[in-house]
């Protein structure tokens, strides 16, 4: 398996990782469990809003984020359609980016103002740990609430029956 197709198949996790997320999210209470969704949908905005400040250092583009979040807290509907379509860009690139194109260094400005350099491979690993590292914390909310872990592991994802393995 060459870089590009672990990196697509490490999207296509985290596409369905997010998924799986969003729809235990979705059957919380807005009325009596409103600040855990509350709480969760503004981990879930940092992890959309870092994947779209990537988006646009992968393709050398100005991106309008002046912070790790954003002021204002979307609905969880409205975030869950956000992030399927951030999902779907970066899948997309996982899967036609060329071993070449990963090694290429990338100059960027963090949001403090700070310069960053990265590889386009370090990059797209960072989307995907980062994301890991946040649905494990939504994941204690839910914890906390009484309410079973997830099982949004790799190994449940390659192992799930539409993932019919050859």
């Amino acid at each position: 398996m060459n870089s590009s197709n672990l990196l697509a198949t490490l999207f296509e996790y985290k596409a369905w990782a997010n998924d799986t997320l969003f729809t235990a999210l979705l059957d919380l209470s807005p009325e009596t469990q409103q600040r855990e969704r509350h709480d969760a949908t503004r981990i879930l905005n940092h992890v959309y809003v870092v994947d779209r400040i990537f988006e646009a250092n992968l393709q050398r583009q100005a991106h309008q984020y002046k912070g790790l979040n954003t002021p204002e807290t979307p609905t969880l509907e409205d975030l869950r359609a956000a992030m399927r379509e951030t999902d779907r860009w970066l899948l997309a690139y996982a899967k036609n980016v060329s071993e070449s194109e990963l090694a290429e260094i990338i100059d960027f400005t963090f949001v403090d103002g700070k310069p960053g350099r990265m590889s386009r491979s370090e990059m797209l690993l960072h989307v995907i740990t980062h994301g890991n590292y946040h649905r494990g914390a939504v994941g204690r909310i839910l914890a906390q609430l009484g309410l079973p872990p997830q099982r949004d592991t790799l190994t449940v994802f390659l192992h799930r029956p539409e993932a019919a393995r050859a």
